[in-house]
């Protein structure tokens, strides 16, 4: 496995793609409502992120057809924009890549249309919580598959489950690099495999489950859900070890 360690000038070119991808995000939220369709957003997305300089990376990318991942209520992950309108209730997670000058950012976050359900306000906020907790405990030194264990048992501490079989990546001149990080741990071992390192620039992102982590792929070939048939909810951020912490990238603000 190599993971590449960035020079400070290469982080903040990945910051810029990132904060562009922040201020997307903080867009589409603005026009999140009933009766809107996903296929709507996503114009809006692909839109906006050329105004900021950038290009929508997910279009095209392995043949993803649309410029964001837009994943309603039972879909975790990789929801093909579509004639969908939302409804008073639902919950939509808005995944968003960009990249600027060959560099790349990527963060994803769940929201609510209008009110929404006590149990879903409580999905949306562990896959919030559990990336938070995991920016909160990275440093140098940390061992990627102790940073997965972390995350499993927050998720699983709040009484929720974690989608296996997809995971975190690293990031940079491509929308995913090494290493993989999963949600949960795999093999049973924390204390192997490689270490988080100063410099190294990767996204974070727990998809979580209510009661099985068990994924399905929908007939589109793209839509993921769990099989048991419930909601779900995905937040992630770029993230960069600088001083040894973590620094979150996908903010508005200026790296």
């Amino acid at each position: 496995m190599s993971i590449s360690l960035r020079r400070p000038e290469e982080i903040k070119k990945i910051a810029a793609a990132s904060r562009a991808v922040a201020k997307t995000l903080d867009y589409l939220t603005e026009q999140i409502r009933p009766d809107i369709t996903t296929k709507e957003l996503n114009n809006l997305a692909e839109e906006y992120i050329k105004s900021l300089g950038g290009r929508a990376a997910f279009k095209g990318l392995y043949g993803f057809p649309d410029g964001v991942c837009i994943s309603v209520n039972e879909v975790v992950i990789h929801g093909i924009p579509n004639s969908y309108k939302l409804k008073e209730g639902d919950i939509v997670s808005l995944d968003v890549g960009v990249e600027i000058d060959g560099w790349y950012g990527d963060a994803a976050k769940t929201v609510g249309v209008g009110k929404i359900d006590k149990r879903d306000e409580d999905l949306i906020s562990c896959s919030y919580g559990a990336l938070m907790h995991a920016v909160d405990i990275i440093r140098d030194g940390m061992r990627f598959k102790e940073l997965s264990y972390e995350i499993e048992k927050y998720i699983i501490k709040r009484g929720f489950v974690p989608l296996r079989g997809y995971c975190g990546h690293g990031i940079g001149r491509r929308p995913h690099e090494e290493p993989e990080i999963l949600n949960y741990l795999e093999g049973g071992n924390p204390n192997q495999g490689p270490r988080i390192k100063e410099g190294m620039v990767f996204c974070v992102e727990p998809m979580i489950c209510v009661k099985e982590g068990t994924p399905k792929v929908l007939d589109d070939k793209w839509s993921v859900v769990s099989v048991d048939g419930m909601r779900t909810s995905h937040y992630e951020h770029t993230i960069a070890i600088v001083d040894k912490k973590a620094k979150i990238l996908s903010i508005d603000s200026e790296f």
